[in-house]
């Protein structure tokens, strides 16, 4: 029997609501799949399943037994482990090897030769020496920045740790990769490097992503959850907005709403055709908008339903900056930007991570000031600012309906109740505490207490994180009926090629015009890269003044036998260590709940508390010889 993924008469229930029933799904070998549904219908529970993390109620799940899976955490890593290492640890076989090396060598045994050999020849299989060098791509492919490979985890944010999980799925040999949101904390240029790797991916792939030109250009297959079942579409994310909408189309009471949804795009086709001035991107802006007129027709049955209202008073121009600096302290990070915004104006801001998209955008929100220049507010400037930090700036504690309230303590219940209902928030959601609100409701209710406001300015800094692919599609519809200025920083294409009118490049301590589409971008990053790579083998040895390679492993190699008991002692002192810090870290939690602090527990607080002084004396001890030993090791191989 051909090797496949099979799930046959598959049910799963939690609590009273069954998430799948009597599901069927086959999946072959080398098939690069789409998995979709809205919020809440089971796509991360499938995922478990695959996984063997959970077990459904009923059917089967065949997995073949030799296939090695590799999946994306999605918990964030709390180990003090360098980056470079951290990605390593995803190839599991590397690490198996280089344990029993080193368990080898410790033994201290004469008849050990052969074993070594055996598992030297191992590592030279599983190009176990290139290792470094391939994860060091990875990790500069996802955008981390030359010197962040020698960092501990701990010292990055939790969206740069998931960056990390990624690079650490993507080293692991796999058969099945199976990936969860791998573009929700990706910037524009890492999506791009993530997509072509992908592409080249010869093994399954099973992707959960609500990016539809990142489905578009990757996968061949559509599983859609729905109605508890496992809906299987041939073709892209497209091709099955096609295939639902014709399906939906059957239907008279949709196909009303069809034409409804067709007659609006049209609308803004004739509207856009009207103000565009640059051809190049009129033209790809058209074309893309004719696509949106067809596809549209497949989401008449989405929940949401919100308009962005734009303020009645305008100023000319709303915003002005004229010869800004921008950057933080003394260091300048933009130089001499000029910038009007006016109510047409619709930008989307382009630029590899860490040119100073954040820095402009921190700019024109007011949260920066300017280190020169002026900046000049128009008398009726009205900001409608979304960043992903004010989702954590929510008052968890307070409803969906008492954000709002908060803003306008006069308004009736019911307008606030049809207000959210346009957001998906319905019923008891909109007044119970938001405290266990998703990611993607934290997000809905964000962009909602903007459109409440009535801002004259939309300025988006990564708005369809965490957002579901129908919740994106309403977010896309709502952009283009505003009647003001919109400012966004995407890495969803779709949503830049269906809302902005024109793109400003930030690069180089510069913003300019880009005088292009999306298409033109991608060829610019790419002449960018070969630039560098060009000026890094400049800037290289000459390949007359290189050793011979394999002189150099010998001599490598030798090196590495005259110092291997110092290794092997510093291995053992970074294992202990590592076990040091994962006992203070446990102490530590139980040392954080009230409750040890009670009279009756007084006994186990001196225990732990002996404990930490112990552990944390037993750690120190093993850094101050891991630093001697070190020191001695960088002495051996500098002689």
């Amino acid at each position: 029997m051909r090797a496949m993924i099979q799930l046959q008469n598959i049910s799963l229930q939690r609590g009273p609501k069954f998430l799948l029933e009597a599901a069927d799904l086959t999946i072959y070998p080398g098939q690069k799949v789409g998995l979709i549904g809205a919020n809440g219908t089971g796509k991360s529970t499938l995922f478990q399943m695959l996984l063997g993390q959970l077990a459904s109620d009923t059917g089967t799940v065949d997995i073949p037994k030799q296939w090695r899976t590799a999946h994306m955490a999605q918990e964030v890593g709390h180990t003090s482990r360098s980056a470079l290492d951290y990605v390593l640890d995803g190839d599991s076989e590397l690490r198996r090897l280089e344990r029993a090396i080193v368990a080898a060598d410790s033994d201290g045994s004469h008849n050990n030769g052969e074993q070594l050999a055996h598992l030297y020849g191992d590592m030279e299989n599983i190009h176990a020496y290139s290792a470094p060098a391939r994860a060091q791509q990875l990790l500069n492919g996802l955008g981390f920045s030359s010197g962040d490979d020698a960092r501990p985890v701990t010292d990055f944010s939790g969206g740069w740790r998931i960056r990390l999980n990624l690079a650490q799925a993507l080293m692991c040999p796999s058969d099945l990769l199976l990936l969860d949101e791998p573009t929700n904390h990706l910037d524009l240029d890492a999506t791009l490097w993530l997509e072509e790797w992908l592409k080249r991916y010869d093994g399954t792939l099973i992707i959960i992503s609500h990016d539809r030109d990142f489905l578009d250009n990757i996968i061949d297959r559509i599983v859609n959850i729905e109605k508890q079942k496992l809906d299987n579409y041939s073709g892209n994310y497209s091709s099955f907005e096609r295939q639902r909408a014709e399906k939906l189309a059957q239907q008279q009471a949709t196909f009303e709403k069809q034409q409804e949804r067709i007659a609006h795009v049209e609308s803004y086709i004739r509207r856009f055709r009207a103000s565009a001035t640059k051809a190049r991107q009129a033209q790809s802006r058209i074309k893309e908008l004719e696509r949106m007129e067809k596809i549209s027709a497949a989401h008449v049955d989405s929940p949401f339903t919100f308009t962005f209202t734009c303020n009645e008073k305008m100023s000319v121009p709303l915003v002005h900056i004229s010869g800004a600096n921008i950057g933080y302290g003394e260091k300048c990070i933009l130089e001499k930007v000029e910038l009007a915004i006016r109510a047409e104006t619709r930008i989307g801001l382009l630029g590899p991570n860490g040119a100073g998209k954040s820095s402009l955008v921190k700019t024109l929100a007011g949260l920066l000031p300017l280190l020169a220049g002026e900046r000049t507010n128009g008398e009726h400037f009205k900001l409608g600012y979304f960043a992903q930090h004010q989702l954590e700036a929510l008052d968890i504690n307070a409803s969906a309906a008492l954000h709002i309230q908060r803003l306008s303590p006069t308004a009736r219940e019911q307008e606030i109740r049809d207000f959210l209902g346009s957001f998906d928030f319905h019923g008891v959601r909109a007044f119970e505490p938001i405290t266990h609100f998703s990611g993607g409701e934290k997000a809905r209710l964000a962009l909602a207490i903007i459109a409440w406001e009535k801002p004259n300015v939309l300025l988006l800094d990564e708005p369809t994180n965490h957002l579901d692919l129908e919740m994106r599609h309403a977010l896309t519809m709502a952009l283009q009926d505003f009647e003001g200025a919109v400012i966004i920083v995407s890495h969803d294409r779709h949503l830049l090629r269906n809302t902005v009118d024109e793109f400003l490049l930030v690069a180089d301590g510069k913003v300019s015009e880009f005088d292009g589409d999306l298409e033109d971008y991608y060829k610019w990053l790419l002449q960018q890269r070969q630039a560098q790579t060009a000026v890094e083998e400049k800037d290289a040895p000459d390949n007359e003044n290189k050793v011979d390679k394999k002189a150099q492993r010998q001599q490598s190699a030798a090196q590495r036998q005259q110092i291997k008991p110092l290794t092997n002692k510093l291995k053992n002192l970074e294992s202990q260590m590592e076990k040091f810090q994962s006992k203070l870290a446990d102490i530590e939690i139980q040392l954080g709940d009230s409750s040890i602090y009670d009279d009756k527990n007084k006994a186990n607080l001196q225990k732990l508390l002996l404990d930490q002084a112990k552990v944390q004396q037993q750690l120190d001890e093993a850094e101050e010889n891991w630093l001697l030993i070190s020191e001695e090791i960088e002495a051996a191989s500098n002689a």
